[in-house]
Protein backbone atom coordinates (compact mmCIF):
# COMPACT_ATOMS: atom_id res chain seq x y z
CA UNK A 1 0.00 0.00 0.00
CA UNK A 2 1.09 3.61 -0.95
CA UNK A 3 2.18 5.90 1.89
CA UNK A 4 1.20 8.98 1.62
CA UNK A 5 3.34 12.20 0.27
CA UNK A 6 4.09 13.51 3.86
CA UNK A 7 4.81 10.07 5.13
CA UNK A 8 7.35 9.37 2.61
CA UNK A 9 8.85 12.89 2.74
CA UNK A 10 9.08 12.05 6.69
CA UNK A 11 10.72 8.69 5.97
CA UNK A 12 13.23 10.01 3.40
CA UNK A 13 14.28 13.43 5.64
CA UNK A 14 15.03 11.21 8.88
CA UNK A 15 17.02 8.75 6.50
CA UNK A 16 19.07 11.64 5.17
CA UNK A 17 19.57 12.92 8.52
CA UNK A 18 21.01 9.23 10.05
CA UNK A 19 22.99 8.74 7.17
CA UNK A 20 24.53 12.40 6.84
CA UNK A 21 25.69 12.15 10.76
CA UNK A 22 27.21 9.09 10.02
CA UNK A 23 30.10 11.13 8.22
CA UNK A 24 30.34 13.21 11.67
CA UNK A 25 31.29 10.73 14.02
CA UNK A 26 34.47 7.86 14.94
CA UNK A 27 34.79 4.53 13.72
CA UNK A 28 33.23 2.79 16.81
CA UNK A 29 30.08 5.11 16.30
CA UNK A 30 29.99 4.52 12.64
CA UNK A 31 29.88 0.99 13.37
CA UNK A 32 27.02 1.36 16.26
CA UNK A 33 25.21 3.73 13.65
CA UNK A 34 25.27 1.49 11.00
CA UNK A 35 23.91 -1.81 12.47
CA UNK A 36 20.82 0.70 14.21
CA UNK A 37 20.01 2.02 10.57
CA UNK A 38 20.52 -1.75 8.96
CA UNK A 39 18.40 -2.52 12.03
CA UNK A 40 15.73 -0.15 11.38
CA UNK A 41 15.50 -0.58 7.72
CA UNK A 42 14.79 -4.42 8.27
CA UNK A 43 12.00 -3.59 10.59
CA UNK A 44 10.30 -1.31 8.07
CA UNK A 45 10.77 -2.99 4.87
CA UNK A 46 8.80 -6.25 6.41
CA UNK A 47 6.08 -4.13 7.71
CA UNK A 48 2.51 -5.76 6.70
CA UNK A 49 -0.65 -3.44 6.36
CA UNK A 50 -2.93 -5.10 9.09
CA UNK A 51 -6.19 -5.08 7.86
CA UNK A 52 -4.63 -6.78 4.55
CA UNK A 53 -3.19 -9.79 6.99
CA UNK A 54 -6.56 -9.96 8.62
CA UNK A 55 -8.75 -10.03 5.58
CA UNK A 56 -5.87 -12.94 3.72
CA UNK A 57 -7.29 -16.38 4.58
CA UNK A 58 -3.75 -18.14 4.91
CA UNK A 59 -3.00 -15.51 7.96
CA UNK A 60 -3.43 -17.74 11.51
CA UNK A 61 -6.65 -17.25 13.05
CA UNK A 62 -5.22 -16.51 16.38
CA UNK A 63 -3.19 -14.19 14.87
CA UNK A 64 -5.82 -12.50 13.25
CA UNK A 65 -7.78 -12.37 16.87
CA UNK A 66 -4.37 -10.21 17.75
CA UNK A 67 -4.19 -7.99 15.13
CA UNK A 68 -8.16 -7.18 15.58
CA UNK A 69 -7.49 -6.52 18.98
CA UNK A 70 -4.56 -3.91 17.68
CA UNK A 71 -6.91 -2.16 15.87
CA UNK A 72 -9.25 -2.09 18.29
CA UNK A 73 -6.43 -0.81 20.82
CA UNK A 74 -5.15 2.00 18.51
CA UNK A 75 -8.90 3.38 17.96
CA UNK A 76 -9.16 3.65 21.59
CA UNK A 77 -5.48 5.32 22.32
CA UNK A 78 -6.72 7.67 19.99
CA UNK A 79 -10.27 8.43 21.15
CA UNK A 80 -10.12 8.11 24.78
CA UNK A 81 -6.60 8.87 25.97
CA UNK A 82 -5.75 11.26 23.15
CA UNK A 83 -2.72 9.97 21.79
CA UNK A 84 -1.03 10.62 18.25
CA UNK A 85 -1.70 7.28 16.43
CA UNK A 86 -1.62 8.32 13.15
CA UNK A 87 -0.38 5.43 11.34
CA UNK A 88 1.34 3.76 13.97
CA UNK A 89 0.53 -0.24 14.77
CA UNK A 90 -1.42 -0.75 11.51
CA UNK A 91 1.52 -2.80 10.47
CA UNK A 92 2.88 -5.91 11.99
CA UNK A 93 6.22 -7.28 11.53
CA UNK A 94 7.63 -10.87 12.49
CA UNK A 95 11.35 -10.80 13.56
CA UNK A 96 11.27 -14.60 13.89
CA UNK A 97 13.15 -13.45 17.70
CA UNK A 98 12.35 -12.57 21.21
CA UNK A 99 13.52 -9.10 21.43
CA UNK A 100 13.46 -6.22 18.57
CA UNK A 101 16.71 -5.14 20.48
CA UNK A 102 19.22 -5.45 23.69
CA UNK A 103 20.09 -2.58 25.51
CA UNK A 104 23.28 -2.29 27.47
CA UNK A 105 23.94 -0.68 30.55
CA UNK A 106 26.71 0.38 32.55
CA UNK A 107 27.94 1.69 35.67
CA UNK A 108 31.39 1.82 37.36
CA UNK A 109 32.32 -1.17 39.99
CA UNK A 110 32.10 1.38 42.56
CA UNK A 111 29.74 3.59 41.98
CA UNK A 112 25.75 4.62 41.08
CA UNK A 113 25.86 6.95 38.25
CA UNK A 114 25.61 5.00 35.17
CA UNK A 115 27.41 5.85 32.36
CA UNK A 116 25.34 7.99 29.41
CA UNK A 117 25.58 7.39 25.58
CA UNK A 118 24.43 10.89 23.47
CA UNK A 119 22.30 9.87 20.37
CA UNK A 120 21.54 12.40 17.59
CA UNK A 121 17.18 11.69 17.95
CA UNK A 122 17.28 10.86 21.54
CA UNK A 123 19.48 12.82 23.23
CA UNK A 124 21.67 11.14 25.83
CA UNK A 125 20.54 8.08 27.82
CA UNK A 126 21.34 5.54 30.10
CA UNK A 127 21.49 2.71 27.82
CA UNK A 128 23.14 1.65 24.20
CA UNK A 129 21.05 -0.57 22.05
CA UNK A 130 21.42 -3.21 19.54
CA UNK A 131 19.66 -4.90 16.95
CA UNK A 132 21.98 -8.13 17.51
CA UNK A 133 22.01 -9.87 20.45
CA UNK A 134 25.36 -10.96 19.55
CA UNK A 135 26.92 -7.10 18.93
CA UNK A 136 25.44 -6.20 22.45
CA UNK A 137 27.33 -8.76 24.06
CA UNK A 138 30.70 -8.23 22.38
CA UNK A 139 30.08 -4.75 22.84
CA UNK A 140 29.29 -5.31 26.63
CA UNK A 141 32.35 -7.55 26.77
CA UNK A 142 34.45 -4.82 25.77
CA UNK A 143 32.77 -2.75 28.70
CA UNK A 144 33.62 -5.28 31.28
CA UNK A 145 36.99 -5.75 30.17
CA UNK A 146 37.07 -1.97 31.37
CA UNK A 147 35.92 -3.10 34.76
CA UNK A 148 32.55 -1.29 34.28
CA UNK A 149 29.44 -3.27 35.70
CA UNK A 150 27.40 -3.76 32.80
CA UNK A 151 23.91 -5.25 32.40
CA UNK A 152 22.22 -6.41 28.94
CA UNK A 153 18.33 -7.06 28.67
CA UNK A 154 16.18 -8.00 25.84
CA UNK A 155 13.73 -5.43 24.85
CA UNK A 156 10.41 -6.26 23.25
CA UNK A 157 9.07 -2.82 22.02
CA UNK A 158 10.44 0.91 21.47
CA UNK A 159 9.07 4.02 19.93
CA UNK A 160 10.69 5.83 16.90
CA UNK A 161 9.75 8.56 18.70
CA UNK A 162 7.41 9.86 15.38
CA UNK A 163 9.86 9.61 13.12
CA UNK A 164 8.75 6.37 11.46
CA UNK A 165 5.34 4.60 11.55
CA UNK A 166 6.00 2.15 14.51
CA UNK A 167 4.78 -1.43 13.50
CA UNK A 168 3.16 -4.48 15.87
CA UNK A 169 6.07 -7.07 16.46
CA UNK A 170 5.77 -10.45 17.18
CA UNK A 171 8.14 -9.76 20.38
CA UNK A 172 4.52 -8.65 22.09
CA UNK A 173 1.53 -9.91 20.05
CA UNK A 174 1.06 -12.80 21.89
CA UNK A 175 0.91 -10.88 25.54
CA UNK A 176 -2.92 -11.08 27.08
CA UNK A 177 -4.93 -8.51 25.51
CA UNK A 178 -4.74 -5.92 28.42
CA UNK A 179 -1.24 -6.26 28.53
CA UNK A 180 -0.71 -5.73 25.01
CA UNK A 181 -3.38 -2.48 25.58
CA UNK A 182 -0.85 -1.00 28.11
CA UNK A 183 2.18 -1.35 26.11
CA UNK A 184 0.79 0.36 23.11
CA UNK A 185 -0.39 3.32 25.08
CA UNK A 186 3.29 3.41 26.85
CA UNK A 187 4.70 3.62 23.17
CA UNK A 188 2.47 5.77 22.05
CA UNK A 189 2.82 8.19 25.19
CA UNK A 190 6.48 9.12 24.13
CA UNK A 191 5.65 9.91 21.02
CA UNK A 192 3.16 12.75 22.71
CA UNK A 193 5.92 14.34 25.17
CA UNK A 194 9.30 13.12 24.97
CA UNK A 195 12.25 15.44 26.83
CA UNK A 196 15.94 14.14 25.23
CA UNK A 197 18.15 13.34 27.38
CA UNK A 198 15.55 12.73 30.57
CA UNK A 199 15.10 9.21 30.71
CA UNK A 200 13.47 9.51 34.14
CA UNK A 201 11.27 12.05 33.04
CA UNK A 202 9.94 10.03 29.96
CA UNK A 203 9.42 6.79 31.47
CA UNK A 204 7.59 7.71 34.04
CA UNK A 205 5.17 10.00 32.10
CA UNK A 206 4.88 7.11 29.32
CA UNK A 207 4.34 4.81 32.83
CA UNK A 208 1.31 7.26 33.76
CA UNK A 209 -0.43 7.27 30.66
CA UNK A 210 -0.21 3.39 30.52
CA UNK A 211 -1.99 2.85 33.95
CA UNK A 212 -4.78 5.64 33.51
CA UNK A 213 -5.02 4.16 29.64
CA UNK A 214 -5.18 0.23 31.00
CA UNK A 215 -7.81 1.22 33.77
CA UNK A 216 -9.79 3.25 31.06
CA UNK A 217 -9.44 0.22 28.96
CA UNK A 218 -10.47 -2.62 31.43
CA UNK A 219 -13.68 -0.56 31.72
CA UNK A 220 -14.61 -0.73 28.27
CA UNK A 221 -14.02 -4.21 27.09
CA UNK A 222 -15.74 -7.36 28.54
CA UNK A 223 -18.20 -7.53 31.27
CA UNK A 224 -18.17 -5.62 34.02
CA UNK A 225 -17.36 -8.09 36.78
CA UNK A 226 -14.24 -9.50 34.43
CA UNK A 227 -13.32 -5.82 34.28
CA UNK A 228 -13.26 -5.09 37.78
CA UNK A 229 -11.44 -8.41 38.04
CA UNK A 230 -8.85 -7.15 35.55
CA UNK A 231 -8.41 -3.64 37.00
CA UNK A 232 -8.02 -5.48 40.93
CA UNK A 233 -5.01 -7.85 39.68
CA UNK A 234 -3.52 -4.83 37.62
CA UNK A 235 -3.63 -2.70 41.45
CA UNK A 236 -2.34 -5.81 42.51
CA UNK A 237 0.68 -6.36 40.16
CA UNK A 238 1.53 -2.15 40.34
CA UNK A 239 1.62 -2.54 44.20
CA UNK A 240 3.92 -5.48 43.82
CA UNK A 241 5.66 -3.35 40.81
CA UNK A 242 6.09 -0.91 43.76
CA UNK A 243 7.04 -3.11 46.51
CA UNK A 244 9.98 -4.43 44.25
CA UNK A 245 11.44 -1.05 43.19
CA UNK A 246 11.45 0.03 46.82
CA UNK A 247 13.02 -2.90 48.00
CA UNK A 248 15.46 -2.63 45.10
CA UNK A 249 16.17 1.13 45.73
CA UNK A 250 16.69 0.37 49.46
CA UNK A 251 19.98 -1.24 49.34
CA UNK A 252 21.08 1.76 46.83
CA UNK A 253 22.18 4.36 49.65
CA UNK A 254 24.38 1.43 51.34
CA UNK A 255 26.14 0.81 48.71
CA UNK A 256 26.78 4.56 47.28
CA UNK A 257 27.81 4.82 51.30
CA UNK A 258 30.10 2.60 50.69
CA UNK A 259 31.33 3.23 47.96
CA UNK A 260 32.55 6.78 49.77
CA UNK A 261 34.62 4.87 52.26
CA UNK A 262 38.36 4.10 52.39
CA UNK A 263 37.77 0.91 52.28
CA UNK A 264 40.18 -1.56 49.61
CA UNK A 265 38.66 -2.32 46.90
CA UNK A 266 38.55 -6.44 47.80
CA UNK A 267 37.18 -5.08 50.98
CA UNK A 268 34.30 -2.98 49.34
CA UNK A 269 33.75 -5.87 46.44
CA UNK A 270 33.19 -8.16 49.62
CA UNK A 271 30.64 -5.83 51.20
CA UNK A 272 28.84 -5.45 48.09
CA UNK A 273 28.35 -8.93 47.49
CA UNK A 274 26.96 -8.66 51.16
CA UNK A 275 25.01 -6.31 50.69
CA UNK A 276 23.43 -7.81 46.86
CA UNK A 277 22.73 -10.99 48.98
CA UNK A 278 20.83 -9.54 51.71
CA UNK A 279 19.10 -7.61 49.02
CA UNK A 280 17.90 -11.48 47.25
CA UNK A 281 17.09 -12.54 50.79
CA UNK A 282 15.07 -9.97 51.41
CA UNK A 283 12.95 -9.99 48.16
CA UNK A 284 12.30 -14.39 49.20
CA UNK A 285 10.35 -12.71 52.31
CA UNK A 286 8.63 -10.18 50.29
CA UNK A 287 7.09 -12.36 47.61
CA UNK A 288 5.91 -14.64 50.37
CA UNK A 289 2.94 -12.14 50.73
CA UNK A 290 2.32 -12.00 46.94
CA UNK A 291 -0.12 -14.85 46.21
CA UNK A 292 2.52 -17.01 44.29
CA UNK A 293 3.09 -14.09 41.82
CA UNK A 294 6.76 -14.58 40.60
CA UNK A 295 7.45 -12.07 37.82
CA UNK A 296 10.56 -10.99 39.58
CA UNK A 297 12.36 -14.26 40.20
CA UNK A 298 14.17 -14.02 36.91
CA UNK A 299 15.43 -10.60 37.57
CA UNK A 300 16.69 -11.89 41.37
CA UNK A 301 18.37 -14.87 39.93
CA UNK A 302 20.37 -13.37 37.42
CA UNK A 303 23.58 -10.96 38.51
CA UNK A 304 23.05 -7.85 39.97
CA UNK A 305 25.12 -5.36 40.00
CA UNK A 306 25.02 -1.03 39.75
CA UNK A 307 23.87 -1.03 36.24
CA UNK A 308 20.93 -4.00 36.50
CA UNK A 309 20.07 -1.75 39.91
CA UNK A 310 19.65 1.14 37.86
CA UNK A 311 17.60 0.21 35.22
CA UNK A 312 14.75 -0.05 38.10
CA UNK A 313 15.54 3.26 39.37
CA UNK A 314 14.93 4.81 35.73
CA UNK A 315 11.45 4.26 35.05
CA UNK A 316 9.18 4.55 37.94
CA UNK A 317 10.51 7.49 39.74
CA UNK A 318 8.09 10.23 39.06
CA UNK A 319 4.92 8.35 38.56
CA UNK A 320 3.38 9.42 41.55
CA UNK A 321 3.99 13.14 40.56
CA UNK A 322 2.50 12.24 37.36
CA UNK A 323 -0.59 10.59 38.88
CA UNK A 324 -0.87 13.61 40.73
CA UNK A 325 -1.01 15.92 37.99
CA UNK A 326 -3.28 13.86 36.13
CA UNK A 327 -5.60 14.41 38.98
CA UNK A 328 -5.44 17.27 39.36
CA UNK A 329 -6.33 17.65 35.94
CA UNK A 330 -9.62 16.31 36.54
CA UNK A 331 -8.30 12.87 33.99
CA UNK A 332 -9.14 14.94 31.11
CA UNK A 333 -6.31 14.13 28.84
CA UNK A 334 -5.74 17.19 26.83
CA UNK A 335 -5.36 19.04 29.84
CA UNK A 336 -3.04 17.05 31.13
CA UNK A 337 -0.56 16.40 28.54
CA UNK A 338 -0.89 20.63 28.15
CA UNK A 339 0.64 20.70 31.66
CA UNK A 340 3.48 18.13 31.31
CA UNK A 341 4.25 19.97 28.07
CA UNK A 342 4.55 23.04 30.66
CA UNK A 343 6.96 20.81 32.29
CA UNK A 344 9.03 19.69 29.74
CA UNK A 345 9.58 23.50 28.93
CA UNK A 346 11.36 23.99 32.65
CA UNK A 347 14.86 23.92 32.93
CA UNK A 348 16.06 20.51 34.26
CA UNK A 349 16.45 21.71 38.00
CA UNK A 350 12.77 23.59 37.66
CA UNK A 351 11.03 20.54 35.98
CA UNK A 352 12.52 17.99 38.68
CA UNK A 353 12.00 20.49 41.82
CA UNK A 354 7.75 21.12 40.48
CA UNK A 355 7.71 17.14 40.29
CA UNK A 356 9.16 16.81 44.06
CA UNK A 357 6.41 19.09 44.89
CA UNK A 358 3.67 17.09 43.03
CA UNK A 359 4.45 13.87 44.83
CA UNK A 360 2.40 12.84 47.20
Amino acid sequence: MKRDLLSVKKTAISFFCLFSFLFLVSCESLSFYSQAIRGQLSILSKRENIQALIADPATDAALKQRLSSILEIREFAETSLALPVEKNYASYVDLQRPFVVWNIFAAPEFSMTPVDWCYPIAGCVTYRGYFSEQKAQDYAATLKAKGLDVYVGGVAAYSTLGWFADPVLNTIINRDEHRLAALVFHELAHQRVYIPGDTIFNESFATAVELEGLKRWLKQVGDANEADLLIAQANLEQQYRREFVSLVQSVIPALEALYKTDLSATEKRAQKAALIETLRQNYQQLKQGWQGYAAYDAWFEGDINNAKLHTVATYFNQVPAFEALLAESAYEMESFYDRVDALASLAPEAREQALVRLTP
